[in-house]
């Protein structure tokens, strides 16, 4: 399908995005139309308009179109595709209010312009200008010291998501050719989640069905997801479920501690539950389903291992270790899994829960689904390994208007990537765990914090490029903690830092490099929902002052450390693009020419229903999971055997338990509704909010005076300790302190606090003896002891008191 570039008016362009002009008005007048989008500057007035495609590459699903109005070589203003640019209505992957304000991160004063190298203590900000060729230098003459001195496995390249492209991971392939990095495996965002589906489904069945099939369902849960937040803009998730609301007749459940954006206009669809007890609520309706017959057992006796003692595994039979002896008090706890017993803990009233186990016992089809924010917690693998198994229950899996429990599926169209070559070094470390390696790696085993490739580290981190990614601190656990480590130059030795702008883990590097946006030179990305699309895009303008993108820097690294050849293989980073489309064409022919690609902009293709598992339900036998017994795994053996001889800590597993629970139990939080105490009595949690993705907008300032950083309390807590809307208040723990607006609503549940993700730290971390941060990031508080399997990021497990900021 091909898109036109005619132009559009800022009169028409604000008429058809009257949503938000009016979220500006909402927000008290704080930015205004003009002050979000901008006039077009008098100096533009007469200059004549070129009109590029490009496309946004921060870590969301969207990679919403971007139609960028450059005048005189200047960005006049950003638009986005339409129905207009179309010929047709739907579907539209239009950006989202962040996308719409990339003139003014574009062109901010806090933009970088030139290489720069570190003049103070690491994380103080101080830098001072210098060469290109003296940065590129420094950066490979540290490299080349750190692999003489420690070898390959000292290098490190983190975890970071501020940009997504085809050839957006040029620093890995250079590492590659001279001898290697220490790799890492998991993300922030699905550590949890991804670990345990491939115990229970295998590695083939990780997605869930398109929310499009949830238009055949008559009941839909959703679990702590919010795809109105996460997912803002292009044509995914939330315009996904904004379709799907308007569609179906079925009757909908939204399970959150909050009241969250994507309830609201249907407030009777929210069951409030206390964060981090999922998993508790399963059980209890599990215990009812068991308790009225109404499991499925024909579909558990041939599609599941684990249910029952009939389908245990031969050498765990006899030894109350089924899912239905721990939901029926036989087995592990020793406590039976009543609906008042799940009452107790998830703060969900006994009618309620039985009422719902008795529509999940007699609905269907029934569509269950969850976001990633359950699997975010210290028993995160656990909550998602539960909520996976509510659907197989009653059987519902594989038919028409069922999901199997994961996050929903998509029709997304795959692009190749730039080969990151061979990595000479095998070893991984769990991504969340990074502080840990440069601090005491040599400690680092497989057995204590995941190691992979190896029974253990050989050395610290010494030498790391952070590229794109804010989470050195900002996206990290304990802010505080981070920054002492980084901060010790002794540790790890030399810190290379890109990106567009001086974020706070920007602070941490000894030299920094200045990038250009994906739309500032040749692009191309992929993505979709129920339906695919793919965006391609020019440079909307020429490089300004000295940026340069990763791929020339990576070049010029590669040059210096006599790899060059090897790195470019003689081609540009547009002869890459060219040759990584056609790979994909060749896998996917509907896809248009490069030539037509870049003239289109914007390409959209109409997805299908997908239902997960389809074939698997048709035929168990012809159709086998790569599951050790080809069937859904509600007991694993498996992760008995792999997790044999790990070292736990207190609160890793079932209270009275050395090993780690075999089947999807409730574990209490180390940090929790059930283990707040005295000094810290509110669980604190955290979601993602429209203003950011991430951290990422997080310095915009129209964007922060229309999404304020709030804790969202409870008029009922808030009463208690004298807190009003729109008060400052501190909110602490026992790993820091953090300053913010109060927003009091019934919207969230009592005894508890929610605090957005991504806001930027903002503290003193030399003078203030408290460091208190002003600018409200929840990882100042956030605790950086991993999850016991996946060792990943439990950032939404936490407790703290709030307490008013004096005047």
């Amino acid at each position: 399908m091909s898109t036109n570039t005619h132009a559009v008016s800022r009169r028409s362009f604000l008429k058809t995005t009257g949503a938000l002009g009016a979220l500006a008005v909402a927000a008290g007048g704080a930015a205004s139309a003009d002050a979000m989008f901008g006039e077009v500057p008098a100096a533009f007035a007469d200059a004549q308009e070129k009109i590029t495609w490009g496309h946004c590459a921060i870590n969301c699903p969207g990679r919403c179109s971007l139609k960028f109005h450059v005048k005189d070589d200047e960005v006049a203003w950003v638009d986005t595709f339409t129905s207009k640019d179309a010929g047709f209505d739907d579907p539209q992957p239009r950006a989202c209010l962040r996308g719409r304000t990339y003139r003014r991160w574009l062109a901010h004063p806090d933009r970088l312009s030139y290489p720069m190298k570190r003049v103070g203590k690491r994380g103080e900000g101080k830098f001072e200008r210098i060469s290109w060729e003296e940065a590129i230098d420094t950066a490979a003459s540290k490299l080349k010291e750190v692999i003489d001195t420690y070898g390959n496995e000292a290098v490190y390249v983190p975890y970071a998501t501020g940009v997504s492209a085809s050839t957006s991971r040029p620093f890995n392939r250079m590492l590659s050719l001279v001898g290697g990095y220490l790799n890492f495996y998991n993300s922030y965002s699905t550590a949890q989640i991804s670990c345990i589906t491939p115990y229970m489904y295998g590695s083939k069945q990780s997605s869930g069905s398109t929310l499009s099939t949830a238009e055949d369902a008559e009941l839909i849960l959703l679990f702590g997801s919010s795809p109105v937040e996460t997912r803002q803009g292009g044509a995914v998730s939330h315009y996904d479920w904004a379709h799907l609301r308007e569609k179906t007749n079925a009757k909908i459940y939204i399970i959150d501690p909050r009241m969250n954006d994507s309830v609201m206009g249907h407030s009777d669809t929210w069951l409030p539950i206390n964060p981090g007890t999922d998993a508790a609520l399963v059980a209890g309706i599990a215990h009812y389903l068991i308790e009225h017959d109404m499991v499925d057992l024909d579909f558990l006796h041939t599609y599941c291992v684990g249910y029952d003692e009939e389908t245990m595994p031969e050498a765990y039979k006899g030894k109350n270790l089924s899912y239905y002896d721990y939901i029926m008090g036989a087995g592990y706890d020793k406590v039976e899994k009543t609906p008042a017993w799940a009452a107790k803990i998830t703060g969900i009233p006994v009618e309620t829960i039985e009422k719902l186990a008795y529509e999940v016992g007699t609905t269907k089809p029934l569509y269950v689904n969850q976001g990633w924010g359950p699997q975010r917690r210290s028993n995160g693998e656990w909550t998602s390994w539960a909520i996976m198994a509510l659907p197989c229950l009653v059987g519902q899996i594989g038919l028409e208007g069922t999901s199997n429990g994961t996050r929903e599926g998509s029709n997304s169209i795959s692009l190749s990537s730039l080969p990151k070559g061979t990595n000479p070094v095998k070893k991984s470390i769990p991504c969340f765990l990074f502080t840990d390696a440069i601090d005491h790696g040599p400690e680092m085993t497989a057995k204590n914090a995941g190691v992979k490739g190896g029974d253990k580290l050989e050395v610290g981190i010494k030498y790391m490029i952070n590229y794109a990614g804010n989470c050195l601190t900002n996206q990290h656990s304990d802010i505080n903690k981070a920054h002492d480590i980084l901060s010790d130059e002794s540790k790890c030795e030399f810190i290379l830092g890109v990106d567009t702008v001086m974020c706070d883990s920007l602070k941490y590097a000894d030299i920094i490099l200045p990038d250009l946006f994906r739309f500032e030179q040749v692009s191309m990305i992929g993505t979709g929902g129920d339906n695919a699309y793919m965006i391609a895009g020019q440079p909307c303008t020429s490089p300004k002052f000295e940026r340069k993108t990763a791929y020339e820097m990576a070049t010029l690294m590669a040059e210096k450390l006599g790899v060059k050849d090897e790195f470019t293989e003689g081609k540009t980073e547009e002869e890459w693009i060219v040759e990584l489309y056609e790979q994909s064409r060749e896998k996917d022919p509907e896809l248009p020419t490069y030539e037509q690609a870049m003239e289109q902009g914007v390409y959209v293709r109409p997805g299908k229903k997908k239902v997960s598992m389809e074939k698997f339900r048709t035929d168990p036998v012809a159709n086998a999971l790569d599951t050790p017994s080809g069937k859904i795994e509600i007991f694993s053996e498996k992760l008995l055997q792999f997790t044999d001889g790990w070292e736990l800590q207190d609160g890793d597993t079932l209270a009275g338990m050395d090993t780690l629970p075999a089947i999807p139990v409730y574990i209490p939080e180390w940090f929790g509704v059930e283990s707040t105490t005295e000094e810290f009595p509110l669980a604190l949690t955290g979601f993602h909010y429209r203003g950011r993705i991430h951290s990422s907008w997080g310095f915009i300032e129209d964007l922060k005076e229309v999404n304020p950083q709030e804790a969202w309390i409870n008029p009922l807590d808030a009463q208690e300790r004298g807190i009003s809307q729109g008060d400052t208040i501190r909110v602490k723990n026992q790993f820091g302190v953090i300053e913010l607006l109060a927003k009091v609503t019934p919207r969230v549940v009592p005894g508890t606090v929610a605090v957005s993700q991504g806001a930027w730290h903002d503290a003193d971390m030399f003078g203030d003896a408290e460091r208190v941060d002003k600018g409200g990031s929840i990882n100042t508080l956030t605790t950086q002891r991993p999850s016991p399997l996946s060792k990943g990021n439990p950032q939404h497990t936490n407790i703290c008191q709030v307490e008013k900021v004096s005047a």
